[in-house]
């Protein structure tokens, strides 16, 4: 499963459903799918994500099946790189004062 953010202030991104859905629990959300974050709730949830990532940086992410370690591709991706999309669009929908949301 693909899930695709979406707000006027940023161009969509899609992650894989399970990375989308661990780092929306991260951002404090539920995890729900299909789902969105009023506006004036954007800030909180960047900054609830950006500390998950400061807390743990280095925590793999395996597109399948979460926290993982990916040997089969020789390595591993972290939390901090999966997140930079995600936390780009929510900064530039927290400038922007926009809503975000999110679906299959």
């Amino acid at each position: 499963m693909l899930i695709t953010f979406k707000t006027k202030a940023y161009a969509s991104i899609t992650m894989f459903g399970d990375v989308a859905i661990a780092l929306l629990e991260r951002m404090g959300h539920s995890g729900s799918v299909p789902g969105a974050l009023m506006a004036d709730d954007v800030p909180a949830a960047l900054a609830h994500l950006k500390a998950a990532v400061q807390a743990q940086p280095d925590e793999p992410l395996d597109p399948t099946n979460g926290p993982a370690n990916d040997e089969e591709e020789g390595g591993q991706i972290s939390l901090a790189h999966r997140a930079l999309p995600l936390i780009e669009l929510l900064t530039a929908a927290a400038a922007e004062h926009e809503n975000v949301m999110w679906d299959v």
